[in-house]
């Protein structure tokens, strides 16, 4: 049976491009699109296994588009040199793979893949087209799927004609009238102006096409018929100038773009010019001494027993001998998904059990006593979100020894993708069926029958058998094995326990300050109708442009391609100027507010708990923070009293308990006076100066009592601005002076400062020369970025340098804290509870007879979690609910 695979080359190159990191080989040349164009087409090689196969390009920037319209594509911008480079590159390396390439002058590479597919279509063959771009939707039929980048070119969404039904309420062609009507800016198609996708479909569903709604111009209301009716030509122009042309004058014959595999040496000698190593490591090409035969290993061979299959004194005895475990929940957020089953593998042996198994007695007594088993060793995949998932259903996993998340999260904190196909592809194991062509995906997601389900989390436990190894040899060579073994995976257990229990919240607070919020909303939209003489939607972007710069005359300080900006920068900016202006800034920092902090925490409280659980994310941010989901406590707004006022709604769960909160203070600072050695620095934490007040001495040159608010403001944003790199640019915009101002004071806090001088300077070299930085605990962070030619790439990667040791210690620090913090409570056997971790503060409830200890314990514990060179702070307070604790 045929299959074909027909891939838009200048979309996918694009999108590799900007989602990949820089990347050169040693001559210089720029490799990274390259590089994510090669891994995309390996995958695709793998899962599809086409026997006909063609890349795609624009043969050059004139079609036949333009003789209609000369505008077409006129906005794009101008190709980056570091991106025009790889297309020859791309194109050679194609033909080392044996897949055919095309281009034609005068048609796009969307007209080409169109043509194509229309011909397999005719003759009934399965057709693939890989495209970032939606306009290849309307190729869609019975058999032709669409598949769609997303996360750059590392995942699809694919779509067949009742995917693009269930998304859009679309037929595949509708999708021209789609784009005929709303436009498209990065071709340049006009559209109607201020129709947005959500109009444009609502006019479809109603009408069915462009010219149907141009019919019906008559039958709309108000501005929406004037829009329509004015703009009908560029409406018919646009839906035009988005039709795929299907009828190319191919010089090709379809047989041309027959594929039949690589010649392993010629994909070799091109991997070895990019200089992809782990390219060849992985396709096990001939210099990495494997067959010549260009195939890809073998999918390893296993046993798959259900549960119910095992007499017990055999699953015990396979479960004592686990090597690895894979546990399947379907949902983003932990506490909610549903569990499905898991696998646990014994060398080619993998006992599987369904979510009903699980819940069988007779069938799970000996894995439900060995997941609880202290001392036995579990080694999995996402371990953290699985334990939750367990304790949810009254299973409480014990024993974690290795977690493939959290060790390639370790390795990589940068990569875009750490999800187990993600490894298995960098790792060059055999690829495994891909979710959702298991579950399917939206509406028509369902746990397959059991058989099916049971190899799939087989061949999931057999991966993770398989990268365990590989991993644990990777982090012993990144010296990061200690860190992974003494603070990740124990901080996950600890988390996991914070997670469950969770913390009370009061909605009575909440709906009281939701009323207070309403009644102020509505006072400031009355003012700001008042000063604008007239009502409008402020929430409306375009309608606020209109009224602050046209109707009332505010200097334009931005320009969008849909109009005036009005985001918060430019709103600040005027606020000094307009009384307008600071009642908008007001009014919007209410709504969000009501929206998101009084409204959403309510939709969060758990029914039978009483409670929100949030969940805290180790594997996201590069600095090695922790990020709160389901929902984000981290991000509560405190700047401001009625977003401080939020807190008093958070309470203990027991009657008579107080909540207990203790914070860092300017950890940041005594991590970079520690790392610096810069002596000036040392001394004012030492003799527990206040260091702003300190700096502002040293660097305006005055005594302590000489410093007034202005110099402490100043020394503070050169503080902290330090710690990220700050520029003249950006401390001119934080402190409102010249940059010329801004640039002498940094000059003279470094003269002050030289220690911190020195640091910048050495760790940027050292970067430069190793790659990667890394925190006091040997946490890494790859900077390939730090040798790019483009300025502001590497400006960034130098920044980035300079503060992710100081970032990523701090981090660790209060880590390390939380761990000896439960040990703390758990060894001395406290009713105390650690409820949460909000930046550089820990949150605790406490029972009244604990609070004494409670008050002197946890600060002991925060400032002994490192030994620096300097003294860490932390202070303590306490009150009946959160806002009184601070």
């Amino acid at each position: 049976m045929d299959k074909w695979v027909l891939i838009d080359g200048n979309s996918i190159i694009y999108r590799a491009f900007f989602a990949m990191p820089p990347l050169t080989n040693s001559a210089g040349l720029h490799t990274n699109a390259v590089y994510g164009f090669t891994t995309m087409l390996l995958r695709l090689l793998e899962e599809e296994k086409p026997t006909h196969m063609l890349v795609a390009f624009d043969a050059g920037k004139i079609t036949f588009r333009h003789e209609g319209y000369e505008d077409y594509k006129g906005g794009r911008q101008k190709t980056p040199p570091e991106l025009s480079e790889q297309f020859p590159v791309l194109k050679e390396l194609l033909q080392s793979f044996g897949i055919a390439q095309y281009e034609l002058p005068g048609y796009e590479a969307d007209d080409i893949i169109g043509t194509l597919s229309r011909l397999a279509d005719e003759q009934g063959v399965e057709t693939v087209v890989v495209s970032g771009d939606k306009d290849m939707l309307q190729l869609a039929s019975d058999h032709v799927t669409i598949a769609l980048t997303r996360k750059g070119v590392s995942e699809v969404d694919r779509y067949d004609p009742a995917e693009i039904q269930d998304k859009y309420g679309l037929t595949p062609l509708q999708i021209i009238d789609l784009k005929g009507l709303m436009g498209d800016t990065s071709d340049n198609i006009p559209g109607i102006p201020g129709v947005g996708e959500k109009t444009a479909l609502k006019l479809l569903h109603e009408y069915g096409s462009v010219e149907s709604v141009l019919e019906h111009a008559s039958d709309l209301k108000g501005k929406m018929q004037e829009k329509v009716q004015t703009h009908r030509d560029s409406a018919i122009m646009s839906k035009k100038l988005a039709t795929i042309f299907r009828e190319v004058p191919l010089e090709k014959g379809t047989e041309e773009l027959a594929y039949s595999g690589y010649e392993s040496h010629a994909l070799a000698d091109m991997f070895r010019k990019l200089e992809f190593k782990s390219l060849i490591e992985r396709l096990a090409l001939p210099d990495a001494g494997c067959t010549d035969n260009g195939v890809p290993a073998a999918p390893p061979t296993y046993e798959v027993l259900r549960a119910g299959s095992l007499d017990k004194a055999d699953l015990e005895k396979l479960l004592a001998t686990s090597e690895s475990l894979y546990i399947e929940s379907i949902g983003d957020n932990p506490h909610q998904a549903r569990l499905i089953g898991i696998a646990v593998t014994s060398g080619e042996r993998i006992v599987v059990l369904t979510y009903d198994d699980l819940m069988d007695p007779s069938l799970s007594a000996p894995v439900r006593t060995w997941l609880e088993d202290e001392s036995a060793p579990k080694r999995g995949y996402d371990l953290h979100k699985a334990e939750l998932a367990l304790g949810w259903i009254g299973i409480h996993l014990r024993g974690i020894t290795f977690d493939a998340l959290l060790a390639a999260y370790l390795l990589d904190p940068t990569e875009s993708s750490q999800s187990l196909a993600a490894l298995i592809q960098r790792h060059g194991l055999a690829s495994i069926q891909t979710d959702e062509a298991v579950y399917g995906k939206g509406a028509r997601l369902q746990v397959p029958e059991a058989d099916v389900l049971a190899h799939h989390l087989a061949a999931k436990a057999d991966a993770v058998r398989r990268l365990v190894p590989m991993l644990s040899n990777e982090l012993d060579n990144g010296k990061m094995t200690k860190l992974n073994d003494e603070l990740e995976l124990p901080l996950a257990v600890v988390l996991a326990g914070m997670e469950k229990q969770g913390i009370q919240v009061n909605p009575g607070v909440l709906e009281d300050l939701g009323a207070e919020l309403e009644k102020g909303i509505s006072q400031y939209m009355s003012g700001i109708y008042a000063q604008a003489g007239m009502e409008f939607n402020i929430g409306s972007p375009k309608q606020l442009g209109e009224v602050l710069f046209e109707k009332l005359g505010l200097p334009v300080i931005k320009k969008t391609k849909t109009g005036y900006s009005t985001d918060a920068e430019v709103l600040e900016k005027l606020e000094p100027y307009s009384e307008i202006v600071k009642m908008i800034l007001h009014y919007r920092q209410l709504t969000k507010l009501q929206s998101t902090y009084v409204e959403g925490l309510l939709k969060e409280i758990r029914r039978d708990t009483g409670k929100v659980h949030t969940y805290y994310r180790q594997t996201i941010a590069a600095t090695g923070r922790l990020s709160s989901q389901f929902p984000n406590l981290q991000n509560i707004p405190i700047r401001m009293e009625e977003g401080r006022r939020i807190r008093k709604a958070f309470v203990p769960s027991e009657p008579g308990w107080k909540i207990l909160a203790a914070d860092y203070s300017q950890i940041e600072l005594r991590v970079l006076a520690h790392i610096s050695g810069d002596e000036k620095m040392k001394e004012a934490f030492i003799e527990d100066t206040d260091i702003h007040t300190k700096t502002a001495m040293d660097v305006f040159g005055v005594s302590a009592s000489e410093v007034d608010a202005n110099m402490r403001r100043q020394a503070k944003a050169v503080n902290f601005g330090i710690v990220y790199g700050i520029s003249d640019f950006g401390l001119s915009n934080n402190l409102g002076i010249s940059r010329k101002d801004a640039a002498k004071f940094i000059e003279q806090y470094f003269a002050v400062f030289q220690g911190v001088r020195q640091y910048m300077d050495d760790i940027v070299a050292q970067a430069r020369k190793d790659g990667f930085v890394t925190t006091l605990l040997e946490r890494r962070r790859y900077l390939p970025e730090i040798k790019a030619s483009n300025f502001n790439l590497r400006s960034f990667a130098e920044r980035t340098a300079m503060n992710t040791p100081i970032q990523g210690t701090a981090a660790d620090i209060i880590k390390l804290a939380m761990v000896k913090m439960d040990h703390e409570l758990r060894e001395r056997g406290l009713r105390s509870r650690m409820l949460l971790q909000v930046h550089d503060e820990l949150v605790f409830e406490v029972p009244a007879e604990e609070l004494e200890l409670m008050k002197t314990l946890v600060p002991e514990v925060m400032e002994s979690a490192l030994k620096l060179d300097v003294p860490l702070r932390a202070d303590v307070s306490y009150g009946d609910n959160w806002y009184e604790a601070k």
